[in-house]
């Protein structure tokens, strides 16, 4: 008699055991690894969907709960006020923020990728002394706090170090810090994907008349499309989420600049003998909209520039 497996993993010729649901499945398991493997990767990303979208469901929820009624997880269960999303825009000029921070952040990624294409050029296609320690160096300014840089800034920017210099409640008191600390993430991204252009492809451009500078524009950076687009996008996001320097370069009033950061702050003091939970929990909401919008359309770009700076052909 020949010892063959049954189908509950024992040897035919064996008597069989009784197994449980779960006993069934890790023999099913050992027999089929792909199993298991699918069922980790069904795990990770529900824990991965509850643990970043419960936050914004408990905005939703705590948005749309009126005032007088109590608190529910069951948005089902619960009267819900969904005028409260137009409250936001009668109290406080809140389209102005909104559009304060888009032009924040949109102005600070231009600036960024022309400043960062450059940089990576350099870095990913030349060679001269001291690239390696010079890459470093930039890497490292990305490291340091942000409020280390605040106190001379805004001497600086007051007035009190060079007379007649005050770009306090401007545009630029913000963009030139973000401009600054989120430049080297983009100059690494650039740098990597810029070097893994063929030297022919720029060698041909250059035998056709056109300069170093023209063959970047012109075809090193069509060519690395992807790793463009991620920089960009990560940099708009984060100008549009900063708060330090934000909350500090202004007073926060629209018509002085102030981002949404600053709109968020206003409604929670729109409440006159209260703190206004649900107005500001809307607001949020809104205010994650422009940026859920920009990932949606651009996830393509930034899932293969992420993926694709990581590889070295």
């Amino acid at each position: 008699m020949t010892n063959e497996p049954r189908t509950d993993g024992g040897v035919q010729g064996e008597p069989e055991l009784k197994r449980g649901p779960l006993q069934r499945w890790v023999a099913k398991s050992i027999k089929d690894p792909e199993r298991a493997y699918r069922a980790m990767f069904y795990v990770a990303t529900i824990f991965f969907l509850a643990t970043t979208l419960f936050p914004f469901y408990f905005l939703l929820v705590l948005a749309v709960t009126p005032d007088n009624a109590p608190l529910s997880l069951a948005l089902w269960q619960t009267p819900t006020n969904v005028g409260v999303f137009l409250d936001v825009f009668e109290r406080i000029n809140f389209l102005r923020y909104m559009f304060n921070s888009l032009v924040l952040a949109l102005s600070t990624t231009v600036i960024v990728l022309i400043l960062a294409s450059l940089a990576g050029y350099v870095f990913g296609r030349l060679e001269f002394p001291g690239k390696a320690p010079l890459m470093l160096l930039v890497l490292a300014i990305s490291y340091f706090p942000p409020a280390a840089f605040f106190v001379p800034l805004y001497r600086l920017f007051t007035g009190n170090v060079i007379s007649g210099l005050s770009l306090y409640n401007t545009p630029g008191s913000m963009i030139l810090p973000f401009s600054s600390l989120f430049m080297p993430l983009s100059i690494f991204i650039l740098t990597t994907f810029y070097g893994q252009i063929p030297d022919g492809l720029e060698d041909a451009a250059r035998v056709e008349g056109t300069t170093r500078l023209g063959a970047l524009f012109r075809v090193i950076i069509p060519l690395s499309a992807p790793g463009v687009a991620t920089a960009g996008v990560l940099t708009f996001i984060s100008v549009y989420n900063e708060f330090f320097f934000s909350q500090l370069m202004n007073n926060g009033q629209p018509e002085n600049w102030a981002p949404i950061v600053g709109g968020l702050l206003q409604l929670q003091r729109a409440g006159q003998f209260e703190v206004t939970y649900g107005v500001m929990a809307a607001g949020s909401i809104v205010a994650v909209v422009p940026v859920a919008i920009l990932v949606v359309v651009a996830q393509e770009r930034i899932v293969s520039g992420l993926t694709a700076g990581a590889l070295k052909e």
